[in-house]
């Protein structure tokens, strides 16, 4: 094969290639389908726990955390009542409450900044939550009393 027709050939392959990568970089500017979200995220609900009652990560502390809306739902800033025991079951009083978490597979937190805002006889009122898209999310707690601090992560997913 002649040198010209060898260039002329990888030239083509080279254009072929650059034409395909082109191509394809549309398909992640569509916008997604209910259809094609569904496909791309699996159920976590089968993967993750998503109890709201949990011990802490070292056992210190028992928390239940429920919300206000029933269901929960998008783009609306809400409340959760974050009740806190101590591991014996005594409602624990008087402690500070750290509130953390966002969407772990898209790493970003909240789009606001939910903070305790009363407490009363171990229920802590949660203000400021907000879930700005559809998925799976985390609320993550760190809750100190006296000289103990301990962690505890919950899973919520919207639909």
């Amino acid at each position: 094969m002649s040198q010209i027709r060898k260039l002329t050939l990888i030239s083509l392959l080279l254009l072929v290639a650059l034409f395909t990568v082109a191509c394809g970089s549309n398909k992640a500017e569509e916008t997604p389908t209910p259809e094609m979200t569904a496909m791309a995220m699996p159920d976590a609900s089968d993967e993750l726990d998503l109890a709201t009652t949990k011990l802490t990560e070292d056992g210190a502390f028992q928390v239940t955390v429920s919300n206000n809306l029933d269901p929960l739902s998008l783009n609306e800033i809400h409340s959760w009542t974050v009740h806190v025991e101590t591991a014996d079951g005594q409602a624990l009083e008087k402690a500070e409450i750290t509130v953390g978490g966002g969407m772990p597979e898209h790493n970003h937190g909240f789009p606001t900044a939910p903070e305790i805002t009363e407490e009363s006889g171990g229920d802590y009122l949660l203000e400021g939550v907000k879930f700005s898209m559809a998925g799976w999310w985390e609320l993550k707690l760190d809750i100190t009393a006296g000289d103990q601090t301990d962690s505890v992560t919950f899973n919520i997913i919207l639909p």
